[in-house]
């Protein structure tokens, strides 16, 4: 099956119709497009759960895996968010369809460690939704790599990596990121640090652009350094993007996308002129 989505996601590869996904949704306009599209795009039909116990009784009778579940905030029967906490509680990927986009709810519902959220106030709702699940159920094929020298910041960009569906693969110095590339040539992005005392990220950068370009790894720097100066060293060493921490999810998930969508293009346009 092939795909591009509404961001510039294209993925062409095996169907993903054999995925089972739950729509935890009252909403009849909602429910009715997106089990459409989904279809349309995919060939996934979809269950949908309309209150509570819909969605109990879809999880609990049924033996097939869920491989991911699309849900409000509030069902019937759950208008406290007890639908969320409940799939979540049984350890299934959820991404969120709400209408509200306040801070306050936007915290909540990431504090939940939910896969991503969609706003329903967009014109272009369904489309992103179903972006969002495609990139989800294909993410594996990603292999990223994190290279920090803390072990509380390599903790969280690896539980966030994971949480999208990507295999991760991590490292504490410069050195050991080297071995592992070394090791693993299907990794496609890597995410370092700066500051690290063994070889810094622009050496680190500078030593992978030597054998490695950039139609086979991206590379995002992340730093903390309030050095303005640090981003242009680093894209002129050989690196594709740069972050300043603290950064949120959001941000950190759309360039880590955008990096892996380049790579993917440019992969696809190398293929058949290699081939002719």
């Amino acid at each position: 099956m092939s795909f591009l989505g509404i961001s510039g996601m294209l993925y062409s590869g095996a169907s993903l119709a054999q995925s089972r996904i739950v729509v935890a949704e009252d909403s009849n306009v909602f429910t009715s497009m997106i089990s459409k599209r989904l279809d349309e795009l995919f060939g996934i039909k979809v269950d949908i759960c309309r209150n509570f116990t819909d969605l109990q009784d879809a999880y609990e009778t049924s033996s097939q895996p869920v491989a991911l579940a699309i849900s409000n905030i509030n069902l019937p029967g759950a208008e406290n968010g007890e639908a969320l906490d409940y799939l979540l509680d049984l350890s299934i990927p959820t991404i969120v369809f709400t209408s509200s986009f306040q801070q306050k709810v936007r915290d909540q519902i990431l504090a939940k460690d939910i896969v991503d959220y969609i706003i329903k106030d967009n014109v272009f709702a369904v489309e992103m939704l179903a972006e969002a699940v495609c990139r989800f159920l294909t993410n594996e094929r990603h292999h990223v790599l994190i290279v920090d020298d803390s072990p509380t910041a390599r903790a969280l960009l690896s539980t966030r990596l994971k949480r999208y569906n990507f295999r991760v693969s991590v490292a504490d110095s410069g050195s050991k990121a080297l071995q592992i590339l070394n090791a693993n040539p299907d990794i496609g992005l890597m995410v370092t640090d700066y500051n690290m005392p063994d070889i810094d990220g622009f050496e680190l950068t500078r030593r992978i652009r030597s054998t490695i370009g950039s139609h086979a790894l991206r590379i995002i720097g992340v730093s903390s350094s309030t050095d303005r100066l640090l981003s242009a060293r680093f894209l002129k060493a050989g690196g594709n993007d740069f972050m300043l921490r603290p950064f949120i999810d959001e941000e950190f998930y759309c360039r880590v996308n955008q990096n892996l969508d380049t790579l993917v293009q440019i992969r696809n346009a190398r293929t058949p002129a290699m081939a002719g």
